[in-house]
């Protein structure tokens, strides 16, 4: 599992992250929620190494990751969507998605899979990635991250953005990942409803600190919606 135990971020003299402790178990499904301004992406990116932690560990599988860099992270099972999903616009969907294997050698072609899970991807595999709408770019920036074949996906807000019927259809497919192909999903939420539906756990942030955390069984019962409006 990955584990986070008494992480600091700094961003010049003001404290982001505060201490910051929670589990994602392996093989499950964790949405991470708060308000805009709480320190969600800022703790993504130092999962991702992006940023550099100030103190602080990150492990997963027993394994110290804190001092690694972004792409030892990716070799070790790691891939992140970021917020705003950031594909190349100027390159093929194709050519997107062969980037997302770029720790592999010489990779050449697209696993059936992740056409399966997009039919929309295989359908514009040759159109350029920034004449897609935005739902069908952050299908693509999912699949582009699948392509590096990751135990664990972190995902930054996918929902953003997004017209409703591919929304359902990125719950679908976060749902497959987990039951169906075991892999560690950390969502990054702010639909309380989309995160509910979905979760096997839930980690609630404020003001930098973790403040709660849960089985999402219990997110109605336990007021995560009411924690994450004030």
């Amino acid at each position: 599992m990955l584990i986070v135990k008494d992480l600091n971020q700094y961003y010049g003299g003001s404290h982001i992250l505060r201490n910051v402790n929670f589990e994602v178990p392996k093989g499950q499904l964790t949405s991470l929620l708060g308000r805009n301004g709480v320190g969600k992406t800022t703790l993504l990116k130092s999962l991702m190494g992006v940023v550099k932690v100030k103190t602080g560990s990150i492990a997963w599988d027993g394994k110290e990751l804190a001092n690694l860099p972004p792409w030892s992270r990716v070799d070790g099972g790691f891939a992140y969507v970021p917020q705003g999903r950031e594909i190349f616009p100027r390159l093929t969907v194709e050519e997107n998605l062969l980037i997302g294997a770029a720790k592999f050698s010489s990779p050449k072609n697209i696993p059936g899979y992740i056409y399966e899970l997009f039919p929309i991807l295989s359908d514009m595999k040759a159109r350029r990635g920034g004449d897609l709408s935005g739902g069908q770019q952050q299908q693509l920036a999912i699949g582009r991250a699948l392509m590096s074949q990751p135990e664990l996906i972190i995902l930054d807000e996918p929902t953003e953005g997004i017209q409703p019927s591919i929304i359902q259809d990125i719950g679908r497919c976060l749902r497959k990942l987990v039951d169906e192909m075991g892999i560690t999903v950390l969502l990054v939420e702010q639909y309380y409803d989309f995160a509910k539906e979905l979760s096997d756990n839930y980690i609630v942030m404020r003001r930098g600190e973790v403040v709660a955390q849960g089985k999402g069984a219990d997110m109605d019962l336990n007021g995560v919606q009411e924690m994450i409006s004030v």
